[in-house]
């Protein structure tokens, strides 16, 4: 067989573009087999890839989670920054793209954000990091309504039953328990009621 005839040479990834692929096939695993089925060992089995390729990404299996929640919170943020950017500055435009992109990212992602978001809820360190990206984006849901709220101030046990509704209608649209359009409703009816609270 002459040179020219041999194989071409496989093309190694970036650090970057791997990481990509291992998440992209982390999700796909968690998808198809449940967050159970989610190691480092089946991973890089799935992936074509050696386990140290995977141990060098995420070292355990709870940084594996912690990145896929991460990959969830950065595509989530874009979403939501670019819609609200986009909108109008009233309370009804406002709160709808809280409700909407909320309710659309979880579904985008499908049945297999709740499986990994209750995993995180496996170990402190875990829910700390949930608890951490939760929080940034609770301030930038109380800088979208506040300008809206009576005294320009929106308190955080209503941010906190504001996320609470969304997750368990987000979850509930997921599984098809309820359509998409009636999580996003009740979001927003429920947005509107935090930051209406205490009008006249």
């Amino acid at each position: 067989m002459s040179s020219h005839e041999s194989p071409a040479p496989r093309r190694r990834l970036s650090r970057e573009d791997r990481l990509r692929q291992l998440l992209d096939v982390a999700w796909q695993l968690v998808r198809e087999e449940g967050t159970e089925a989610l190691t480092l060992g089946r991973l890089a089995e799935r992936a074509g890839v050696t386990k140290p390729v995977v141990y060098d990404h995420f070292v355990t299996r709870a940084g594996l989670l912690a990145a896929l929640y991460e990959d969830f919170d950065a595509r989530q943020d874009q979403v939501f920054t670019e819609a609200i950017e986009a909108s109008r500055a009233t309370l009804a435009d406002r709160a709808e793209v809280i409700a909407t992109s909320y309710v659309d990212c979880v579904l985008l992602q499908g049945r297999e954000i709740p499986g990994v978001m209750a995993a995180l809820s496996s170990s402190p360190e875990l829910e700390a990091l949930k608890r951490e990206y939760e929080a940034i984006f609770l301030a930038k849901c109380r800088d979208a309504l506040a300008p809206f709220a009576p005294g320009g101030s929106i308190s955080q046990a209503g941010l906190r039953a504001m996320l609470g509704a969304a997750d368990a209608l987000s979850q509930a649209a997921a599984s098809g328990e309820i359509s998409r359009e009636e999580a996003q409703q009740e979001l927003l009816a429920t947005i509107l009621a935090m930051v209406n609270r205490g009008r006249t």
